[in-house]
């Protein structure tokens, strides 16, 4: 079952269940996924990397924007936010706890033989690509740092 009809199964639930802040959340993942398909021109659709993307952009903006809110103070216009991020979430793998991902960053330093900051490119490149869809960029970036620079 592809990710657009997963989507739309989970629109008609949300339908019935009169769910609109589901709706909206699943509504703003098939415009995503109908504007990539656009984009991707004469392609039949996406991969399922491009689909893991383009939920973590979803996902991401979802995020910043609720954060902003609450510097501002406005909690009403961050719980939707939060709500939404948390449905679209919900199709992306499990994510990786920060002691699975350290210990992934560790294998990929002793396996490029990497001693300091100089080496964190090749450290991320390595690490965003085997943890795609199962961590956040932000937090393998984090874990890196800490990692070379100790």
């Amino acid at each position: 079952m592809s990710l657009q009809d997963k989507v739309m199964a989970e629109m008609k639930e949300a339908m019935r269940a009169k769910d609109s802040n589901k709706l909206e959340a699943l509504r703003a993942v098939k415009s995503a996924i109908l504007l990539a398909r656009t984009d991707a021109s004469g392609k039949d659709g996406l991969s399922e990397d491009e689909e893991l993307k383009l939920l973590q952009r979803l996902v991401k903006q979802r995020k910043e924007s609720a954060a902003i809110y609450k510097e501002q103070g406005r909690e009403d216009l961050a719980q939707p936010e939060l709500d939404q991020a948390a449905v679209i979430e919900n199709f992306l793998p499990e994510q990786m706890s920060e002691q699975e991902i350290e210990a992934e960053v560790d294998k990929i330093i002793s396996q490029t033989g990497a001693s300091g900051m100089q080496d964190m490119g090749k450290v991320m490149g390595l690490a965003s690509k085997e943890l795609a869809g199962r961590a956040d960029g932000k937090t393998i970036s984090m874990v890196v740092k800490r990692k070379l620079s100790s």
